[in-house]
């Protein structure tokens, strides 16, 4: 049984303009992106700021309007995901980029952790707050913490009251929009570890979107790389960052950093290779309007963005 399959997704915003308004044309956000998660599996997707990365996990979730294309959850087809809204959202729930503006600085952890729980299920007010309690613990929060507000905890505390709020209904998917990238570097890695160790103990599956290819590396077994809303190259994790062979991965790989001394002259040579291929090269690997290929399989798991002359 599949759990989450996206065929061919596209949105295209429009753009309009003149004195009526009309349709000039369409910003293709996500042109064409294809992929399977596994139950239990965390599938990254990883591409520059205008990549596309975002749109596609917020059309996923009913967050931006599906141009063409289909999303089918559990063999089930929520495409049209305002008619299946309420049926799904207690399975598939969000953890945003920024964890204060995430947060109602108004509201107490307790509304904020326990609104999920009152939009789906009817809790008195004394198992309501036993269970945001009980969540509290788990992301490893003092359960006093109920009645503060978001601005009294640090960002990576806030972060872990999102997370409380996300498993609240106990999920089966959670797509985390760029979960760490608004926490300082020495955070990063705390909450990263959280979030393997809570899927682990709740059987989560992670739809993982993220700039930084240093932390998709850390979380993700599977990996889709975007550009200008298409895939370049697809394949494990493995097959990713050992065998990259797209040009565009290359660079993003290149732009890891590296803080072993003994590898910073690879690495400088590395990323002075990459810089030659990617001026020399770059008509090899995109259309004449800088847009990547259809991807091909090279492998049984590994496919790459090539024209075909490739």
């Amino acid at each position: 049984m599949g759990f989450l399959k996206v065929e061919d997704l596209k949105v295209h915003f429009p753009i309009k303009g003149g004195f009526f308004g009309r349709t000039l044309g369409y910003v293709k956000a996500v042109d064409g992106v294809s992929f399977n998660l596994e139950k239990g599996k965390t599938y990254g997707l990883v591409g520059e700021s205008g990549s596309g990365k975002s749109t596609t996990g917020r059309a996923i979730i009913g967050l931006n309007h599906i141009t063409d294309g289909k999303i089918e959850f559990e063999d089930k087809e929520i495409t049209k995901i305002h008619r299946a809204k309420a049926e799904i959202r207690k399975d598939i729930q969000m953890i945003f980029q920024d964890p204060y503006s995430s947060l109602n600085p108004k509201k107490r952890v307790l509304d904020i952790v326990a609104e999920p729980l009152r939009n789906f299920e009817r809790l008195s007010r004394k198992e309501e707050r036993f269970k945001v309690q009980e969540l509290l613990e788990l992301v490893g929060l003092s359960p006093e913490s109920i009645l503060k507000y978001p601005h009294e905890f640090s960002g990576g505390q806030r972060q872990r009251i999102g997370i409380a709020r996300a498993v609240a209904l106990k999920p089966k998917l959670i797509i985390a929009d760029e979960p760490v990238s608004a926490l300082d570097v020495s955070v990063q890695a705390q909450v990263l570890n959280f979030m393997k160790e809570i899927q682990r103990e709740l059987d989560l599956t992670y739809l993982f979107i993220s700039h930084d290819l240093g932390v998709i590396r850390h979380m993700c077994d599977h990996i889709g790389i975007m550009y200008k809303g298409r895939f370049v190259e697809e394949g494990t994790a493995n097959e990713i960052f050992n065998e990259p062979q797209h040009i565009y991965t290359k660079r993003l790989i290149a732009a890891i950093p590296d803080i072993d001394p003994n590898k910073r002259e690879e690495l400088k040579r590395f990323r002075a290779e990459v810089s030659t291929e990617y001026e020399q090269a770059y008509n090899d690997y995109f259309d004449e309007e800088g847009l990547a290929y259809g991807l091909k399989p090279i492998s049984e798991t590994h496919l790459v963005a090539l024209p075909e002359k490739g």
